[in-house]
Parts: structure tokens; C-alpha cells; sequence
């Protein structure tokens, strides 16, 4: 096994640019610490420093070895910590959740918000990213949790669970302006119409493709956006109409200064917790899905609707 005490002394000098200072900063002499990095190399079979002039420089192999090593130490001082908690009776669970980049800030807080509510405090600590970088790390259990808008694919060789969270209808939005220059009712209106899209990847893209195809409609798509923010965000300055949750109606319209042209009650958006165990024992995970399953849907305010 690699001996931590040497190790150590390697971090130290890589960390002060080289053996002099680095032992003014752990009170011993440069020669002990190039006798023990020396040990270290010999351990290893590798050379870990190379002089450049007077300074000592980081070799390839020296490179890989710190990167280990400020992980290592990094852990070590989480572990003190940890230990400290416990030893004050002042225990904090750490809830690492995934974020699948599809899913709306607006719905992430409110599933994640029952999280933080539990009589035990929590340190939420929250990654997004795409769906299957997200769930690699979830089966090395980097992650405590995947917040996702389509369930886990039954062709990935992840061993995960999707346990459903809860729907909304989706509703089309406009600005004023965009609104009043529209031919028709909804949803004839967003024939030839601009529109703003999902990316297509996305599992309501494809579910909004099979819709307008179904009702013989042909907007004209202005633009195709993985972001949802940014999506939003052209759509505040009318430059095309689109698409959010009808869970999110009130807020959209407030913070865009849109208005709802219609929803849908076929394009339903669903939401999933995905997490290793097929049996819920976390309690974050079991606030969120109870929460969730209660109290997600919201009431819709008066809009025309069609199938």
C-alpha cells in the first residue's frame, strides 16, 4: 500500500512550488521531505518531480499522482468534519440530486423543496446535466438521485428504478404583440405561426411533432433550444410562440409578460425520480415523492383546451 505519510509530503512541496518552502510550512528539513518523495517514487516506479533550473517541475506521472492526492486529502478533511458533526450531535445529511438539463428550474424546486423541509437539517448539493451522464453517476453512487422528464430507458445497463413524481398539460404562450397578429383560434392560430421548440432530443419535441402532425398543422420553427431559460427568454421578445408546463401558467406569464394562447391536455409533460433503490428508504427521496404525488398538479386557470 502507498504510504499516506510520503504521499503527503509530495502534496505539500507540489502544493508550495518546492521542498524549501514546503518545509518551512511543515517545520522539517528539505532533506527529509526529498528522502521521503524519493521513497514515494521508488513505491510507485516512477518519477514524480523533474528539476527545471533551480525549481522543481511536475512530471506527467506527478501530475496524475497529485490529482489523486488532492482527492484523497480533500476526503480525509470532509472525514474530520463529518466526524466533528457527529461528535456535536450536529449530523448534516448530504442529498446529491441530478438534474436532467430538460427539466424546468421552476418544477426542479418544487419537487426538490419537500427535501428541505424534514425535521433533520440537509446540505442539497445539485448537478445538472444530461439524462445519461447523470445516471452513470448515479449507479456509482455519486448521486443520491436523478430528477428527469422521461422515465430510465429499459436498454441501459444502469440497475436504477423510476418511481413517477407527477404530470401537467402543457400550455402555448405569446406575447401581446405576436398574439394580436395571429390568424384564428387556438389551435388553428399556430398554423404558419413562428414557434419556438424544444431541442430534438427532447421527449416533449417529439411528442409535440406527433401533435401538430395529428392536427395538420405547420408552424414555422424559428428556433430549437436544449434550454429551456433560453427558450423562454426569445420567446419574451416575441420573437415566436412556445411551449411550458400549465403547472407554471401564472409564472410564466408574470416573469416573460406572455399570454396563454391554449393548452393541450394530450402533450403532457411527466416527471420522474430515478434512484438505486426499488424500494424508497431515503428519507429526501420519500419527502419528494409523497410530496409530489400530492400536492404537484395545480389548478388551471380558464384557457382554451383541446386534445
Amino acid at each position: 500500500m502507498i504510504n499516506f505519510k510520503h504521499l503527503y509530503y509530495f502534496w505539500a512541496t507540489a502544493k508550495a512550488g518546492g521542498v524549501m518552502r514546503a518545509g518551512e510550512q511543515l517545520h522539517t528539513t528539505p532533506q527529509t521531505l526529498s528522502t521521503q518523495i524519493k521513497l514515494l517514487e521508488e513505491s510507485l516506479d516512477c518519477a514524480l518531480f523533474r528539476k527545471s533550473g533551480r525549481r522543481l517541475e511536475l512530471t506527467d506521472d506527478g501530475r496524475v499522482a497529485l490529482g489523486y492526492a488532492d482527492q484523497i486529502f480533500a476526503l480525509g478533511t470532509e472525514l474530520e468534519t463529518a466526524i466533528g458533526k457527529v461528535r456535536h450531535r450536529e449530523t448534516v445529511l448530504d442529498f446529491r440530486v441530478g438534474i436532467a438539463d430538460q427539466v424546468p428550474k421552476s418544477i426542479a424546486y418544487r419537487l426538490l423543496e419537500p427535501a428541505l423541509d424534514g425535521p433533520d437539517p440537509v446540505r442539497l448539493i445539485c448537478h445538472e446535466g444530461k439524462l445519461q451522464d447523470l445516471l452513470a453517476q448515479l449507479a456509482v453512487h455519486r448521486l443520491d438521485l436523478v430528477i428527469a422528464d422521461e422515465a430510465m430507458g429499459k436498454n441501459l445497463s444502469v440497475k436504477a428504478f423510476s418511481h413517477a413524481l407527477g404530470t401537467t398539460a402543457m400550455s402555448f404562450f405569446a406575447t401581446p404583440a405576436l398574439r394580436d397578429a395571429l390568424q384564428g383560434e387556438f389551435p388553428a392560430c399556430l398554423e404558419g405561426a413562428p414557434m419556438l421548440v424544444q431541442g430534438a432530443t427532447s421527449a416533449m419535441r417529439q411528442r409535440l411533432d406527433i401533435w401538430l402532425a395529428e392536427h395538420r398543422l405547420r408552424p414555422r420553427l424559428v428556433g430549437e433550444f436544449d434550454d429551456a431559460a433560453l427558450l423562454k427568454a426569445f420567446g419574451a421578445e416575441g420573437r415566436g410562440i412556445f411551449m411550458s408546463p400549465t403547472v407554471l401558467e401564472a409564472e410564466t406569464c408574470e416573469q416573460y409578460g406572455v399570454e396563454i394562447l391554449g393548452q393541450s391536455r394530450v402533450l403532457v409533460e411527466e416527471f420522474f425520480a430515478i434512484s438505486v433503490e426499488r424500494r424508497i428508504t431515503h428519507p429526501c427521496v420519500a419527502a419528494i415523492t409523497e410530496a409530489a404525488r400530492e400536492h404537484f398538479l395545480a389548478p388551471r386557470p380558464a384557457a382554451p383546451v383541446t386534445t
